[in-house]
C-alpha cells in the first residue's frame, strides 16, 4: 500500500494502484432519495458517507474519489446548496481522508461535470463555468487531496476549462477522465460530443493533465475499457487509468440494474491490466466487493499474499 505522504502520480508509475467503485448508489442504499444531492450529505450524513468510503478501503482501495461528482456551485445551485460550495467540498475531502483510518492511501478530488452546455450550443458562458471549477478545484486542494479527477467529461472545451482551473488551484496531480459511449453498431466508441479515444489523448496530453483516464459511458465494460486504455497508449504517453462500469445496465422493474458481479467483472480485469492501465477501479454498478476481488486478484498477480 502507498503511504500516505507518497506522490500519486511517482506511486502510479511504480506499480498498479486500485481505486474505488459506485458512490451514487451506494449512498441510495444508504437512504439517499433518488435525484438528491448526495454531495450535501457530506455536511448533513458525514457518517453515512464515512461508511460507504471505509468500505472501499477495507476492501483493499488504494485510492478514494471524493464525495463531489456535483459539488461545483453550478450543481449545487440546483438544490439550494450553492452558499455551502466550499464546505461541501472541503468536507468531501476530509471524510475520504478519514476512511483511511490512518492507514496510507491517496485522496482524489472529484469534479464532475457542470451539467450544462456552453455557449454557443448552450446559456452557460466560458466566464461563468471557470469560475466555478476554480472554486471547487481551490476548495479541494486546500483541503489536501493528493490529486484532482475531473470525470465523466464528454465536451473537450468543458475539460480544458477544468484541466485549466485545477492547474490553477496548485493541484500536484491532474487525471483527466472522458466518459465513452459504445456506437449505435458497436463497431467504435465515441463521447456523446463525437470525441474518440485518439482525440482524447493527445487532447489530455496537449493541455496539461497528468493522467489519461476513462470511467462510466453506455456499454463501456471491462473489455471496452480495455481497448480504450491501448488507444490512448499509442496516442499519447501519459500514465492512465480506468473506471469502467459493471457491465452494461438493464431496467428491472422500473430500476436501473447492473448484472456484472464481483467474479465476472474481476476475471476480465486481467485484459484491462495487460492493457496497461495503472490505475483501475469501477464505476456505475459496483460495489466494495468488485474492489475487493480486484485487490485479490492485483495482490496475486503482483505475487504478494494479503
Amino acid at each position: 500500500m502507498p503511504h500516505r505522504n507518497e506522490d500519486f502520480l511517482a506511486a502510479l508509475k511504480s506499480r498498479t494502484l486500485l481505486g474505488d467503485g459506485a458512490m451514487g448508489t451506494q449512498l441510495q442504499l444508504a437512504g439517499l432519495e433518488p435525484g438528491g444531492c448526495g454531495e450535501a450529505w457530506n455536511l448533513e450524513q458525514p457518517a453515512k458517507v464515512l461508511a460507504v468510503q471505509k468500505a472501499y478501503v477495507d476492501a483493499g482501495a488504494d485510492c478514494l474519489i471524493t464525495n463531489t461528482f456535483g459539488g461545483s456551485r453550478i450543481m449545487l445551485e440546483r438544490y439550494a446548496q450553492a452558499a455551502r460550495t466550499v464546505a461541501i467540498n472541503e468536507a468531501g475531502a476530509r471524510i475520504a481522508r478519514e476512511a483511511f483510518g490512518g492507514r496510507p492511501g491517496f485522496v482524489l478530488g472529484d469534479i464532475g461535470p457542470f451539467g450544462g452546455l456552453l455557449e454557443p450550443y448552450g446559456d452557460f458562458s466560458e466566464a461563468r463555468v471557470r469560475a466555478a471549477f476554480e472554486e471547487q478545484a481551490s476548495a479541494l486542494v486546500a483541503a489536501g487531496v493528493d490529486a484532482i479527477i475531473i470525470e465523466t467529461q464528454t465536451a473537450l472545451e468543458e475539460l480544458r476549462l477544468a484541466i485549466e482551473a485545477a492547474r490553477s488551484a496548485g493541484a500536484r496531480c491532474v487525471i483527466g477522465s472522458v466518459a465513452f459511449d459504445v456506437t449505435y453498431d458497436a463497431s467504435d466508441l465515441r463521447t456523446m460530443m463525437g470525441v474518440s479515444p485518439e482525440d482524447a489523448a493527445v487532447f489530455l496530453a496537449e493541455h496539461g493533465a497528468d493522467v489519461a483516464a476513462l470511467n462510466c459511458g453506455a456499454g463501456v465494460d471491462v473489455a471496452w475499457a480495455a481497448k480504450v486504455i491501448e488507444r490512448y497508449r499509442a496516442a499519447c504517453r501519459l500514465p492512465t487509468m480506468a473506471q469502467p462500469n459493471a457491465g452494461t445496465p438493464v431496467l428491472e422493474k422500473l430500476k436501473v440494474v447492473y448484472r456484472q458481479g464481483p467474479d465476472e467483472m474481476a476475471e476480465r480485469l486481467p485484459a484491462l491490466l495487460d492493457a496497461g492501465a495503472n490505475v483501475v477501479g469501477a464505476c456505475c454498478g459496483s460495489t466494495p466487493e468488485h474492489i475487493r476481488r480486484f485487490r485479490a486478484l492485483l495482490d496475486e498477480r503482483s505475487g504478494r499474499n494479503s
